[in-house]
């Protein structure tokens, strides 16, 4: 056989063996990554069918679900696990379905790729083959109970049960993806002498953007099962994960995103630990009995409130380690890096104080809760609109080094001895604050009328900055740069002009002039946004590689 052929044959059996263990390796990953649902005696549930009293307003049996006049949507549900994941199911499929919708499309701009977006959902198959292994077989049959509603045009991703299941693990895995530093969420609490009338105050913004139709259907979620307390908290359609609530008992839980180590395996979600908290904690020794017997695959903080012990504290947990961090005072604060003496001088977390946005955040709310002696809720939600720099200096509108950074999901204020609780109404933490007194709502036996729930001599009212230009301006800048992400031409001047004091607005601008191989712009623009304050040290050293590539460019 001639030398050439021989060559040729060698080549064609590399790549045929090549394509046989890639082909053998999707095929593995197929396998060991399908999930299959719980085993359920009882189906009947599936059988029960909702009504609709008024339009809008859904029935099934006790379970309810409804529209406020606020906008925020309201659900009830009770029974035992699979029941309530039915009926939740049934009665907010509309919304289950349009979520995912908006979680795919802005999964689609992400990654426009839809190679790329295989490959990517055969790794997650992958890092999460065993998930289901480490969640509750309760939260495992409520997560079912609401796949029977979802929706059958996202198959190729997987199953129903294997979709829902995994989209508890979004933010776990958003962590992953982006570097295990998401934007960051800022919580605090007073209580003693730090509050006017001594009693515990809890606050907290939900940084979690997944795209601005992601925030649109918040559903205030209350929920009695047949096991443990009653609760509620703030989520979306199909998701059960906890990232904000209170139960019965005035124990209180929000989750801040912190700096981990790339994770090597599936675990559970922090969600799903939030929730189990709510469920069957009672004060802080028992949540902190619970952080500890689960396994997490990111680093996260759990801020406790405690009506039963009249303070808040943040648990902190590592998949490795768990620490827990007790002011020593009246009153709390937490961002987005670890404050334990078992944690705080953790590398990563070294790496996330001197390089995020995290403790100029932490800084800046140790100001705010200075200049404001006696803490209200009208004070915690006056906070948590802030949109300043320390020293209140102008940062620009969106900062991630703001308490108030423009994409809040949602924000929430507590008062677990009164059990009532407070929800931010859109546009993110800005319009009017809803009040619900848990006594009153868990009193409730069913509603076959449609009623607003909430206590309306407590709405906390809208924030006049909704009335400004700033705002007007805002709202520009946005628009602006969304148009720059779909390619489309926009003046770098006006970008400025919308948002003078933001560092990001120059650095657009920068970008723009630079693909337009205006290289001596480019430099002027970049030059400018380091002058401004800027949010990580990751975005500080993009700009100067920027600058850099613009002048070697010039001297071509």
């Amino acid at each position: 056989m001639p030398e050439k052929k021989k060559r040729r044959s060698w080549f064609l059996r590399i790549l045929a063996v090549i394509g046989l263990l890639l082909l053998t390796g999707v095929i593995y990953i197929l396998i060991v990554s399908k999930t299959s649902p719980p085993k359920i005696a009882d189906k009947e549930a599936i059988n029960w069918q909702r009504a609709e009293p008024s339009p809008g307003f859904y029935t099934l049996k006790n379970n309810w679900l409804r529209k406020s006049k606020s906008g925020l949507y309201e659900l009830y549900v009770e029974g035992a696990p699979f029941e309530r994941g039915v009926v939740n199911g049934k009665l907010s499929k509309e919304l289950i379905q349009l979520q995912e919708d908006y979680f795919n499309d802005q999964i689609n701009k992400m990654i426009p790729s839809r190679f790329y977006r295989h490959f990517l959902k055969y790794v997650i198959g992958w890092f999460n083959r065993d998930l289901d292994k480490h969640v509750s077989e309760e939260d495992k049959e409520e997560i079912y109970g609401i796949s029977l509603s979802a929706s059958d045009r996202y198959a190729y991703i997987g199953n129903n049960y294997q979709r829902i299941l995994n989209y508890h693990a979004a933010h776990d895995i958003g962590h992953a993806l982006q570097n295990l530093a998401l934007v960051g969420c800022t919580s605090f609490g007073t209580w003693g002498s730090r509050s006017a009338d001594s009693t515990l105050i809890i606050g907290r913004n939900f940084d979690f953007y997944v795209g601005d139709h992601f925030s649109e259907n918040k559903i205030v979620s209350f929920e009695k099962p047949s096991d443990g307390f009653r609760f509620m908290y703030v989520t979306w359609g199909g998701f059960i994960g906890v990232v904000s609530g209170m139960n019965e008992k005035g124990l209180t839980v929000t989750i801040n995103a912190a700096k981990s180590d790339y994770p090597t395996g599936s675990a559970t979600p922090v969600s799903l630990v939030a929730r189990e908290i709510l469920q069957y904690a009672e004060n802080i020794s028992e949540a902190k009995a619970i952080a500890a017997k689960r396994k997490m695959f990111v680093s996260e903080s759990f801020l406790i409130g405690s009506a039963e012990d009249n303070k808040a504290v943040i648990i902190e947990k590592t998949p490795d380690s768990i620490g827990l961090y007790d002011p020593g005072k009246n009153e709390i604060i937490c961002a987005n890096h670890f404050q334990s003496k078992e944690l705080v001088n953790l590398r990563s977390n070294r790496i996330q104080i001197r390089q995020s946005a995290s403790d100029y955040r932490y800084q800046r709310m140790v100001e705010l809760l200075v200049a404001d002696k006696h803490n209200t809720v009208a004070k915690t939600i006056q906070i948590l609109r802030d949109r300043g720099g320390l020293q209140n200096t102008d940062i620009g509108e969106g900062n991630e080094k703001a308490v108030n950074q423009m994409i809040a999901h949602h924000s929430i204020v507590f008062e677990p001895q009164k059990k009532l609780v407070w929800v931010s109404t859109g546009p993110w933490q800005l319009g009017e604050f809803i009040c619900y007194d848990l006594s009153k709502v868990f009193s409730m036996h069913g509603m076959q009328k449609d009623q607003e729930i909430n206590d309306s001599a407590l709405t906390m009212p809208a924030d006049s900055f909704l009335l400004s230009k700033t705002y007007q301006l805002f709202l520009k800048y946005r628009n602006l740069r969304r148009e720059l992400g779909e390619g489309k031409e926009v003046n770098p001047d006006s970008l400025i002009a919308a948002n003078p004091n933001y560092y990001q607005a120059y650095q657009l601008a920068g970008n723009a002039m630079f693909k337009k191989k205006d290289y001596g712009k480019a430099i002027t623009y970049y030059r400018q946004a380091l002058s401004k304050e800027i949010a990580t040290r990751n975005e500080v050293n993009e700009i100067r590689n920027q600058i850099t590539k613009s002048e070697e460019r010039l001297k071509q």
